[in-house]
């Protein structure tokens, strides 16, 4: 699970507090393009020790299974960030069940990167890490992202109300889920 997966354009990798620097390049590239995506940012985040924290909290949670976490490449530019992709909270037992969080560079977007990437994660999170469910929780206003996942054939089972606070307001988001059918 450590070593990195490759699709025909991309490679997809995890990373340690030792890519802190090109993980806050991202950061900082994409500040004001991710701010309506995601949760207020102190100015604390946009700090390498804050990605060195994160990455090393990260890791932990990679070893300990509750997170699988990809940094997206492209295969010609290998140090440069394009993307991550998350599953997180990865729950074992009867549920199996993860939630999935991503994200692209600005610069990246429409080029068909993030659904190649998680057509790779989700093989990998169904055929070898076998989980059942996989649970996306998207912004309505999100068309692109809407797309993308029902491209991949994820299906809306209903409107969150107020499910996360995303740049200081609460958003509704569209729960959309794809099963495992081989598990």
């Amino acid at each position: 699970m450590f070593t990195p997966y490759y699709t025909s354009r991309l490679q997809l990798k995890p990373l340690d507090s030792s890519n802190a620097d090109i993980v806050l390049a991202f950061y900082l590239n994409n500040k004001d393009f991710l701010r309506q995506w995601e949760p207020y940012r102190t100015d604390d985040f946009f700090t390498k020790q804050f990605h060195i924290t994160i990455l090393e909290n990260e890791r932990i949670n990679i070893l300990n299974g509750s997170l699988i976490k990809f940094w997206i490449f492209e295969i010609e530019n290998p140090n440069k960030i394009i993307g991550s992709i998350a599953f997180s909270n990865i729950v074992r037992g009867p549920f199996l069940s993860c939630f999935l969080g991503y994200k692209l560079d600005k610069n990246a977007i429409k080029n068909g990167y993030m659904n190649e990437a998680l057509t790779k994660s989700i093989e990998i999170i169904f055929d070898e890490v076998h989980l059942h469910r996989i649970e996306a929780n998207i912004i309505p206003r999100n068309i692109d992202s809407l797309n993308v996942v029902k491209k991949l054939g994820f299906i809306n089972e209903g409107i969150s109300r107020k499910y996360l606070k995303i740049n200081n307001i609460w958003e509704d988001h569209i729960h959309m889920v794809l099963l495992n059918d081989k598990v």
